[in-house]
């Protein structure tokens, strides 16, 4: 069952969270799929995903009280992924979470059996996304391309280049994900 569980990574500026939120307007109804929201340290006001927002104190308590079934600390920020956010997996949903490179060895340990996919976009296109969102310096910019050209994705991981066209990107999401719900079937 963990197999459903999909674990969606790349560096900032590939369009995870476009992606996402291309999926949960765009899916069709069969496979059934739930985009796990995640909790972070960031203010709700402060733009991107759709997250549940806690300070760092709250956030803490919240890991000591075993609230997260994946949690990991990225660029200044603390993520979580409630164990709620997991429930659809025992009704047959396939559950994507929005997970960080750095936290992947984690994640498998946890969860050695769920889907990776690597979401990946040419430096130039990262290079103008980043510096686009006005959130970095330019040297700040330059590290991050330095760190996802570093990264190797592990075996058997799914790899989307998300250049072009959002929708592009979104069906061949899409097809992993319908190729989970067939492989499940059976």
């Amino acid at each position: 069952m963990s197999r459903r569980l999909v674990y969606v990574m790349g560096p900032s500026g590939v369009g995870k969270d476009s992606l996402l939120e291309w999926l949960r307007t765009q899916a069709p109804a069969e496979p059934a799929l739930h985009v796990a929201q995640r909790t972070v340290t960031r203010p709700s006001g402060a733009g991107g995903e759709d997250h549940e927002a806690l300070s760092i104190d709250a956030f803490e308590q919240q890991v000591h009280g075993h609230a997260f079934a994946l949690h990991w600390q990225a660029n200044g920020l603390h993520y979580g992924i409630r164990h709620a956010e997991l429930a659809p997996l025992d009704h047959g949903q396939c559950v994507l979470v929005n997970g960080s490179r750095g936290h992947l060895t984690q994640a498998l340990s946890a969860y050695p059996d769920m889907t990776v996919v690597h979401i990946t976009a040419q430096p130039d296109t990262v290079r103008q996304r980043l510096l686009g969102r006005g959130r970095e310096t330019v040297d700040e910019v330059q590290a991050r391309l330095q760190r996802a050209r570093a990264f190797v994705a592990p075996p058997g991981a799914h790899a989307i280049a998300n250049d072009g066209p959002l929708q592009d990107a979104g069906l061949a999401l899409l097809q992993i994900l319908s190729r989970l719900d067939t492989a499940a079937a059976t």
